[in-house]
Formats: C-alpha cells, sequence, structure tokens
C-alpha cells in the first residue's frame, strides 16, 4: 500500500517537535554568537591605490589609446609581481615583520575593475595600524622595483591608505554570523525532527492504530491512575449505600 504524508501530518510533525526545533535554533544562534564575539580574533582591512599609466615626454602631450591599452595588459602582471617574494621580502625585511612571505602573500588582495588602469591593494591584519603600514609599503616597494623589474615607469600611487579614528573590523561579523547560525540550526532540527518522526514506529494513539490497520477503532482502554480508581470505588460504595436505602 503506497503511503501519502499531507500539509497537515508535516504541519503536526513540526508542532510536535516544536520545542526540539526551537532548542536546536536558540543554541546554534548562541554558539555563533559567541565564537563570533569572543573566540574570533577581529581582521581590518586597509587599502591603497596604484594607477598604472605611462609617463608623458616633452614631445607626448597626450596619451594615445595604443598607450593605454598597453597599461591594461601590463596590469594582470603587475598583480602578480606585486605579490611575489621579490616585493614581499624587501617589505618584511624594511618592516621588520614577524611572519613569513607566504603569510603576507594570503594577507594581501590584488585587483582592479575591468578596463581600469587603477590596481587596488588589500591588506588585511589583526592591527589596523599594521594593516595601513603594510599596505603603503607594499605599494612603496613596487613603485621602486617595477622600473628595474620590467623596465618600465608607469606606476604611481594614486591614494595611501588611511587609519581611521575608529577602525571597525570587516571580519567577523557576527550578525551575519548569527543570521547563518539561525539557518542553519533552524534547517538541521527541522531535518532532526522528521528524522526522529520516521524512526519512531510506536502506536501513541487511536488514530495510530485505525491507520495501520486500517479498520475501525471501537474502543480503547484508558490509564487510570490510583487516585481516580479511589474515587471510582468510592463511588460505587455510595451507589451500593443509595441502593440498600432504598431497598430497604
Amino acid at each position: 500500500m503506497e503511503e501519502t504524508i499531507s500539509l497537515r501530518e508535516l504541519l503536526q510533525t513540526l508542532r510536535k517537535r516544536l520545542i526540539l526545533i526551537a532548542l536546536i535554533t536558540f543554541s546554534a544562534v548562541l554558539i555563533s554568537g559567541v565564537v563570533s564575539f569572543f573566540l574570533l580574533t577581529p581582521i581590518y582591512q586597509s587599502s591603497t591605490q596604484i594607477l598604472v599609466n605611462q609617463t608623458k615626454s616633452n614631445q607626448q602631450q597626450q596619451f594615445t589609446s595604443q598607450d593605454i591599452q598597453t597599461n591594461l595588459q601590463l596590469i594582470n602582471t603587475y598583480n602578480v609581481i606585486m605579490k611575489s617574494p621579490a616585493i614581499l621580502d624587501k617589505v618584511i625585511e624594511e618592516l621588520d615583520l614577524n611572519m613569513t612571505t607566504s603569510a603576507l602573500n594570503s594577507s594581501l588582495t590584488v585587483g582592479s575593475e575591468q578596463n581600469s588602469q587603477v590596481v587596488n591593494l588589500n591588506v588585511q591584519h589583526t592591527d589596523p595600524e599594521m594593516a595601513a603600514l603594510i599596505a603603503n609599503k607594499v605599494a612603496e616597494v613596487f613603485q621602486e622595483e617595477i622600473p628595474d623589474l620590467m623596465n618600465v615607469d608607469n606606476v604611481s600611487i594614486l591614494a595611501e591608505a588611511q587609519l581611521g579614528e575608529n577602525p571597525s573590523p570587516v571580519k567577523p561579523q557576527p550578525v551575519l554570523n548569527m543570521a547563518i547560525g539561525f539557518v542553519v540550526g533552524l534547517m538541521a532540527a527541522i531535518g532532526l525532527a522528521f528524522l526522529l518522526e520516521f524512526f519512531d514506529n510506536t502506536l501513541k494513539s487511536e488514530q495510530d492504530i485505525e491507520k495501520l490497520l486500517d479498520l475501525p477503532v471501537l474502543g480503547g482502554v484508558m490509564i487510570i491512575s490510583e487516585d481516580d480508581m479511589a474515587k471510582i470505588e468510592e463511588n460505587e460504595r455510595n451507589r451500593r449505600y443509595r441502593g440498600d436505602k432504598v431497598g430497604a
């Protein structure tokens, strides 16, 4: 016999496990909040911008489209060079950083918008002041080294990284993490509720018996407590006593 599950049965399952769902969801949100606020180290980000542009000569009064296209084609190369050991090793040496080249590389993000000659350099660090310092030093070293590396002089620093008065971390984001925890916890709780219902093969009501046997239920056996039994016996004695009085 093919079994079908109606929407009402699904809602009844959720309602029956409502406390379990609420506890799991609340626990997931609470754990996400505790981890975000107290366990994860705040990470700050600082950014600088580099302009890739040819230096005009005295005879050249304006840039041609060919010059701009050449600069655009070099940007991807510059992005790789900027994160190379040739640049980062010198940054570590000049700033006396207690970190490896690989660690510094992973903290850098270099990119540019499509068809843009401006390269954005982002640095993430646990210290906001150090993040700005590294960003400016990478841009400075890159500008100094690129003429020797590629025999060109078309890089200038457009905007230096600045340290704000009250810098705020870019991660973790407690509100976002708690929202994700809520969604994940709710989905896990609902899944667990349906899983428990699927493996629960006990009969709890007359409807369960009627559904299992496909037969109408004619009666049921109730569980009577000791107090209820005492009341029944007392009522029975009173009934007999009244009957005896009427017979007399």
